[in-house]
């Protein structure tokens, strides 16, 4: 899939933060994402996934949306219709991107000119841990147990940085805003070290 920057992408706003390898189900019927979908399939292509700021993630008419300029690129990894007629497409992050220009196109969809990052994507080569984020793999091991986490089939390499990173700030229990401040994260050690701390004030607050 093609990943070169700068590269004009269609957006689609969401309540939620995709990171690399994070995967998500979506049920598809709104039109422009109908035709959004056809067109990814037909030319092996993927979308933007963008954390809403305002806004409904179903536009009605004479409302806005505003969006985070920081998101990752998805592709579609299986599809299904349901009884009742809805598509269900499952998603996979690629990499994380940053939005230089942004404009509603045809038929209402966002449409923007993006930069992918180098570094957080997946495909990388792996950065070994040590024993001191042994704690962290423990608690990314006992949320990847739990049965909600269990569906999404995620592939998680407990030996690498990037995705630790990745998957616990895709799993760990915090605000949608705090989750974006996690991706937005360039560094991955700094990332970790701002998870670390989000699990501490958990910790705390709990006890």
């Amino acid at each position: 899939m093609n990943l070169e920057s700068p590269q004009n992408i269609s957006l689609f706003p969401l309540r939620v933060v995709m990171f690399p390898g994070s995967r998500l189900d979506l049920q598809i019927f709104e039109r422009r994402y109908l035709d959004l979908v056809s067109q990814c399939m037909r030319n092996d292509a993927g979308f933007g996934v963008c954390l809403l700021r305002e806004g409904e993630e179903v536009v009605r008419r004479a409302s806005r949306q505003t969006i985070h300029r920081t998101g990752t690129y998805c592709k579609i990894v299986d599809w299904d219709q349901l009884d009742n007629g809805l598509l269900v497409i499952t998603i996979e992050g690629l990499a994380k991107f940053w939005i230089s220009d942004c404009w509603q196109g045809d038929g209402g969809m966002l449409e923007a000119t993006v930069n992918f990052s180098d570094q957080d994507r997946t495909g990388k080569d792996p950065i070994p841990l040590d024993d001191a984020y042994n704690a962290l793999v423990d608690l990314l091991q006992n949320l990847e147990n739990h049965p909600m986490v269990e569906q999404k089939n995620l592939s998680i390499n407990y030996d690498n940085l990037w995705d630790l990173g990745w998957r616990l700030g895709e799993l760990i229990p915090i605000e949608v805003d705090e989750k974006q401040q996690l991706l937005e994260i360039d560094d991955p050690w700094e990332r970790v070290s701002a998870i670390e701390k989000l699990v501490a004030d958990m910790a705390n607050e709990a006890g």
